[in-house]
């Protein structure tokens, strides 16, 4: 879609800049000032972007944008990220346009803002320093709130994301829940995440005598889904994001089981003493969920399950 959005903004800008200065002529006519006031111009979301007709159909709110941050409101939003995790954030066919839920959520948090964003992949661990330094805004990148980065951050909080067996298509073993994995032959990334919850679930078995899981390890995700492909392991571990991205993909015929009770709130990651940022950020949010785009954008990347009711402040813990 390629209409630009030419926001009311700039009559907001008119109207302070008449006030401030007390002139106006007294026939009607137009003021200096008025008549070099800029205008702001949307850009439109990414054609591959597959939120792009939600994001193009959003429109500035006119009480957040007048108390977004003044070098918010002249350059526009500066915002990193690590580019490569699908689909929270991933590159567009031409190899450097981010697209995903995580791009898809800031271009809208900066349309409500009524203003642009853009957008610089970089490795994680230097995504905070650059906030900290002042070289960007905030940091969006699937990134976990917990009290170790809020000595460093402040996160208005966008998801709640956990784990996920990946089963095949149809599910013929059965598996609703880890109760359903014992006794089976699950494979997981080696000395990861998945691996611990899944001896977990192990040891919860052995627990309840039932009998043991087999666990298979391997040096990342691509081997441990081909293990249920080819029929050796019932199931896989991963992450939920992961499984739900992998189970639209018709050639992998898989699907995606929530792991309840492994959730955890992933962050937009601000400098503490930006005030004015932060609730500008968590009021954008906040009017997402209310109006519905927030869903939206979650469906068309086919992460509805990630879904929180409101912004929260540190919600980590």
């Amino acid at each position: 879609m390629n209409t630009r959005i030419l926001t009311t903004l700039a009559a907001g800008a008119l109207l302070a800049a008449t006030t401030a200065c007390g002139a106006q002529s007294l026939d009607g006519g137009t003021s200096d000032a008025a008549a070099t006031a800029p205008a702001v111009v949307l850009d439109p979301a990414p054609t591959e972007e597959k939120a792009a007709d939600v994001i193009n159909a959003i429109t500035p709110d006119k009480d957040l944008a007048a108390k977004a941050p003044a070098n918010v409101k002249s350059a526009g939003l500066k915002v990193v990220s690590s580019i490569g995790y699908p689909p929270m954030e991933m590159f567009a066919s031409d190899g450097k346009t981010p697209i995903g839920f995580d791009p898809a959520l800031t271009r809208a948090i900066a349309r409500k803002l009524g203003v642009n964003v853009t957008i610089t992949d970089e490795e994680f661990n230097s995504q905070i320093p650059g906030v900290l330094t002042g070289r960007y805004d905030f940091v969006i990148s699937s990134m976990t709130d917990n009290a170790e980065r809020q000595g460093q951050v402040t996160f208005v909080d966008y998801v709640q994301a956990g784990s996920a067996l990946l089963v095949k298509k149809g599910n013929p073993a059965g598996i609703a829940g880890p109760a359903d994995i014992c006794g089976k032959t699950v494979s997981v990334v080696d000395n990861g995440s998945s691996m611990e919850l899944a001896e977990s679930y192990d040891a919860d078995c052995k627990k309840n005598g039932k009998t043991a899981m087999n666990i298979l390890k391997f040096p990342g995700d691509t081997e441990a889904m081909l293990q249920v492909s080819n029929g050796r392991a019932q199931a896989t571990v991963t992450d939920y994001v992961v499984a739900a991205y992998k189970s639209t993909d018709p050639k992998l015929a898989m699907e995606a089981i929530a792991l309840e009770g492994t959730e955890s709130p992933w962050g937009i990651g601000m400098k503490p003493d930006n005030k004015e940022l932060i609730e500008s950020v968590k009021g954008a949010l906040d009017s997402l969920i209310q109006s519905g785009e927030y869903g939206k954008l979650l469906s068309a990347w086919n992460i509805d399950k990630l879904a929180v009711q409101s912004a929260v402040i540190n919600g980590g813990k």
